[in-house]
């Protein structure tokens, strides 16, 4: 049994799909995933999934590159807490990748949503990019650890881990995991403990081998699962027991 503990199935390339994605979800031993919102305004429509699909959970929360729209406050995070199908707080952080002087803004973003998360008592859905110093530093001042969360598609170093694992978060790998030159997410995946290893798509995109270049969906996790556990030399079922066990504890969730 596996969840992916992230993708975007509201995205407009699962549009009238989702049904069938549940099907393969199924068929491949995908037993739930998260819908991380990006935006506010995509938030009813995985709210919409959630109803539909017993097998999807939502997060609430706008993405670190998403400038338009309506700009999250501490209050309406907490609010979307109230759904009981909304189990996180995120997709938040910070992504310097694109946006490298004019970043006062995220860091102001993303300081809501911690403390929206520490009212709401939800953990965090934490994304990093070109920022790592930034984003731990960020979590330690805003008092992320009391709440924990997960470091999603992780690509940063061991240190970088390390820390994250001191202030209770748990790390999560993709399909990235199974590129041949992602070397130092593969060594990262075989040293993060078991109990704070999670699983993920972040479909659409990053689809992993052998579907590298196509569109990533949940039961694709199972490929993932697959090149963790060889990394780490365990069994497949080993990975993929923990990795649920440690989903529906950070998220106090039961899937199955």
């Amino acid at each position: 049994m596996l969840v992916d503990s992230h993708c975007h199935l509201d995205f407009p390339e699962f549009s009238g799909r989702v049904p069938q994605l549940i099907e393969s979800m199924r068929s491949a031993g995908v037993t739930a995933a998260l819908c991380a919102s990006v935006s506010m305004e995509r938030l009813p429509g995985i709210l919409a999934l959630t109803k539909d699909h017993a097998e999807l959970f939502a997060s609430a929360g706008v993405h670190p590159d998403h400038r338009e729209g309506v700009e999250p406050d501490v209050d309406a995070l907490v609010a979307l807490c109230s759904c009981p199908r909304v189990i996180a707080i995120g997709e938040t952080g910070l992504d310097y990748h694109w946006h490298k002087s004019d970043t006062e803004w995220q860091r102001d973003r993303f300081r809501t949503h911690i403390r929206a998360a520490r009212i709401a008592r939800k953990p965090l859905i934490i994304h990093t990019r070109d920022a790592a110093d930034d984003t731990l530093r960020i979590m330690a001042e805003e008092g992320a650890d009391s709440v924990g969360g997960v470091m999603h598609c992780f690509t940063e170093t061991s240190e970088v881990a390390a820390r994250a694992i001191e202030m209770g978060f748990h790390v999560s790998f993709s399909g990235i995991v199974t590129f041949k030159n992602a070397k130092q997410v593969k060594q990262v995946a075989c040293e993060v403990p078991i109990d704070r290893l999670l699983l993920e798509t972040d479909a659409p995109y990053l689809a992993p081998a052998p579907h590298r270049g196509g569109v990533n969906e949940p039961a694709y996790v199972r490929h993932v699962a697959i090149e963790v556990a060889r990394l780490r030399d365990v069994g497949v079922d080993e990975v993929a027991r923990a990795t649920t066990e440690n989903f529906c504890r950070l998220f106090g969730v039961r899937v199955g």
